[in-house]
């Protein structure tokens, strides 16, 4: 569960009632101060799995895991730098943080390698000193972090080449800390396999000229989840970014569609063929949530025009954070679910993009 707070003075008051209202059923909880953009006090987000045979397996406050059909998730939220007394400083707080999840996750048996999706909140995310952001020292912690992780060795497609990277959201609080959570995914299921996604009109972000960052953001643009005849792709903190370039300066609206547009080609059954996985892919339409970054109040009633227009229906939450580039006006990410059809072989009128790209996800010779 996600609560997204208002006033960070609330946060105790907050977590009391959480308390109190699930008792020994608490779910892994984490506060975010992003002001809830509709005026509310808090917005909450929560997620949840039912049916015959699930079953939840809680840790402590901050990790627990479900299991169902022989699919394990492993939810690790609420995550904070310790007081290690290292030197101060937005790398040495990621790091802490980074390194807490892995001694939670491994409680659950369950490596960082294993991890699907990560949630990265950064308070004065665009400030720093010595000219570089809070968000570019993220960005380098989470390479020095992730230098010797394999993610997705035991799940990933076939085809899919060494070095892949979790889906993330690297967004913006108010409150005085880092924060994180992820979303971990075990399986010995043959027909469970991990596909991470690239846009083809954006460069992949792990691919980025330092000038957006000296150590590029290590993620992928979506991350697949094949689950027998279905799929769950998470998306990434998506912006009106093409190519590497921030697209419409001071255009909400026109952010918004580009945003929406890239969400779209991101998830398309095109994309999941141009990747090597054909029978599988999703519309807007087969979107299922969405969480929406503001970073002007006064922008929020347009931005959710035009998402209330182009995903109709939708459940979503709008938040006011800033974004990691002082000229994208707002961001978002979604999850969706759809169908695939098993055997599906890949198509063969063209290599799939894990053929053109080398290991670290350039283009090859």
């Amino acid at each position: 569960m996600m609560v997204f707070l208002r006033d960070a003075t609330n946060q105790a008051a907050g977590m009391e009632i959480v308390r109190t209202w699930f008792g020994e059923a608490m779910p892994v909880t984490t506060f975010v101060v992003q002001p809830p953009c509709s005026g509310a006090a808090l917005g909450v987000e929560l997620w949840a799995a039912g049916g015959p045979g699930v079953t939840v397996k809680r840790f402590d406050t901050e990790l627990l895991a479900v299991e169902s059909d022989g699919i394990r998730w492993v939810h690790c939220g609420g995550i904070r730098p310790g007081t290690d007394g290292g030197k101060p400083g937005p790398h040495s707080e990621a790091m802490s943080a980074f390194e807490r999840m892995r001694r939670q996750l491994a409680r659950a048996g369950v490596g960082f390698d294993q991890v699907v999706r990560t949630w990265l909140y950064v308070n004065q995310i665009t400030k720093g000193e010595d000219g570089r952001q809070r968000y570019q020292e993220l960005n380098r912690a989470r390479t020095d972090f992730y230098q010797d992780i394999r993610f997705g060795d035991k799940s990933r497609a076939p085809w899919v080449p060494g070095t892949i990277y979790p889906a993330s959201t690297g967004i913006g609080t108010n409150g005085a800390h880092m924060a994180m959570a992820c979303l971990a995914l075990d399986s010995e299921r043959p027909d469970v396999f991990l596909m991470p996604l690239e846009n083809p009109q954006q460069t992949p972000a792990y691919d980025y000229q330092a000038r957006y960052s000296p150590r590029s953001p290590k993620f992928s643009r979506a991350m697949a989840v094949v689950q027998g005849h279905f799929v769950s792709t998470l998306v990434s903190g998506t912006a009106s970014i093409v190519n590497a370039q921030t697209r419409h300066p001071g255009d909400v609206v026109r952010q918004t569609e580009q945003t929406i547009e890239n969400i779209e080609r991101l998830i398309a059954p095109e994309n999941f063929a141009r990747h090597g996985l054909s029978g599988a892919g999703a519309t807007l339409r087969d979107v299922a949530k969405l969480r929406v970054y503001v970073k002007r109040l006064e922008d929020y009633e347009r931005c959710r025009e035009v998402c209330e227009r182009r995903l109709p229906r939708v459940p979503a939450i709008y938040l006011q954070a800033d974004v990691c580039r002082p000229d994208l006006l707002m961001e978002i990410e979604a999850v969706t679910f759809s169908p695939y059809s098993i055997g599906t072989p890949p198509r063969s009128d063209e290599p799939s993009i894990h053929e053109t790209l080398d290991p670290h996800g350039k283009t090859a010779p």
